[in-house]
């Protein structure tokens, strides 16, 4: 049980971290309007896995921000280290979150039945 509370307290304080890093030290702007949605930090505390998402429905925009994560991936780490105090940083991988999505194609198919 503390294991779990730990993980979900680290996966958190790493949510909240990430978002003021993106904001204010990562100055590529691939990587602008990305919002944390969510961390799964694994039991063993050594991978986390950031979930995204983006305004955009371009799959052009959808890789460079990708590609703009994944090279701010060693800074995100280093200043996550220096702010969390933990014993050793999680590797981190970016997976798009797909569910804020998926909500606009529900929301525009109800609001089209309702025009109907």
């Amino acid at each position: 049980m503390a294991r779990q509370y730990r993980s979900d307290r680290l996966s958190q304080e790493i949510e909240k971290e990430v978002s003021d890093i993106l904001r204010r030290r990562v100055r590529d702007p691939r990587v602008e309007g990305v919002t944390i949605t969510g961390v799964d930090v694994t039991g063993d505390l050594q991978q986390a896995k950031i979930y995204y998402s983006i305004l955009s429905d371009k799959a052009s925009d959808d890789q460079k921000t990708k590609e703009g994560l994944e090279k701010a991936s060693g800074l995100i780490r280093k200043e996550l280290g220096s702010r969390l105090s933990i014993y050793k940083t999680p590797e981190l991988s970016f997976i798009r979150d797909e569910s804020v999505q998926y909500g606009d194609k529900i929301d525009q198919l109800l609001n089209k039945l309702n025009r109907d």
